[in-house]
């Protein structure tokens, strides 16, 4: 499946667990199943922003952004995870009203069935959307499909509250869960945040992915020496720039074929990967 294909079936889903929620939700007068449809709501805003700025980012590069918009996938995570926030923080504002002004529970049959399905189609699609941003490296749909798997959580904690409310009567729980609902919530909001951040203010590549091209350097007996490496991420993308070193008497054809090589080995390792090689003669300094 590809990135913008993942991407409509995320906002199919969550149109259909809106309604599912919303008309349950009503009929049972449960402020944690109706918080849990608002929490959609803001999932299916997401997954849409997730959509368009998947489309955008594919844009090829242009006079205005020499290095492409892969950017705006970084900017759709950031937004989701503000969005997610928001969801939370409207959950607490009504769940604590619900705490003073309870009301009386009805159909909790009908509500545990819709958190069950609700849980299992969340499953299903955080698998698919998490499977697709692995392969296609997308902050987008990773966190679209977060957003997924903490429905899966949020559900069967719902879910598990009326259970007990229906045994017990204790109807006090169901704010209650609302609440603590809205607390993993921001958990997952503060993640996102953190890791859409990093890629916007260009934290270098992880650990394993620098050694990895510094292992393919040292694979080479034509480089004597490299320096200035810096790396970051772009979306999808991954950007590189490395100051070489090489033998004083290396021919100009002998060093543009070496840094074509460099850059073939390093985008079969790290596919999706723009290289910029600066190329310096050794000095005697460095023998």
């Amino acid at each position: 499946m590809n990135k913008r294909n993942a991407a409509l079936l995320s906002i199919a889903s969550n149109s259909f667990l809106i309604i599912f929620k919303i008309i349950a939700g009503i009929l049972m007068g449960s402020i944690s199943v109706v918080s849990e449809a608002a929490h959609s709501g803001i999932d299916l805003i997401a997954s849409m922003v997730a959509f368009f700025s998947i489309k955008l980012a594919v844009e090829p590069a242009d006079s205005k952004h020499p290095y492409g918009h892969g950017k705006f996938e970084n900017i759709s995570g950031f937004f989701e995870a503000m969005l997610i926030f928001f969801a939370a923080s409207m959950i607490i504002f009504e769940s604590v009203k619900k705490l003073f002004h309870p009301v009386d529970l009805e159909k909790l049959d009908w509500g545990i069935g819709v958190m069950l399905i609700s849980a299992i189609v969340n499953i299903v699609i955080s698998r698919m959307l998490l499977q697709t941003s692995k392969r296609a490296g997308s902050i987008a749909l990773e966190a679209d499909a977060a957003n997924h798997t903490v429905d899966v959580f949020t559900s069967l904690s719902v879910m598990a509250g009326l259970v007990v409310i229906r045994f017990t009567r204790i109807e006090i729980l169901d704010p209650i869960i609302g609440i603590a609902v809205a607390i993993m919530i921001c958990k997952t909001s503060i993640d996102l945040t953190k890791r859409s951040i990093k890629d916007l203010l260009d934290e270098r590549l992880p650990d394993d992915e620098e050694k990895t091209i510094q292992r393919l350097l040292d694979g080479y007996p034509g480089v004597t020496g490299y320096h200035k490496l810096r790396t970051r991420r772009s979306g999808n993308q991954r950007e590189i720039d490395i100051h070489i070193t090489m033998e004083k008497n290396t021919s100009l054809e002998k060093v543009h074929e070496l840094c074509d090589t460099i850059e073939r080995e390093i985008n079969l390792a790290l596919p999706g990967t723009t290289i910029t090689i600066h190329a310096e003669p050794q000095s005697a300094m460095d023998m």
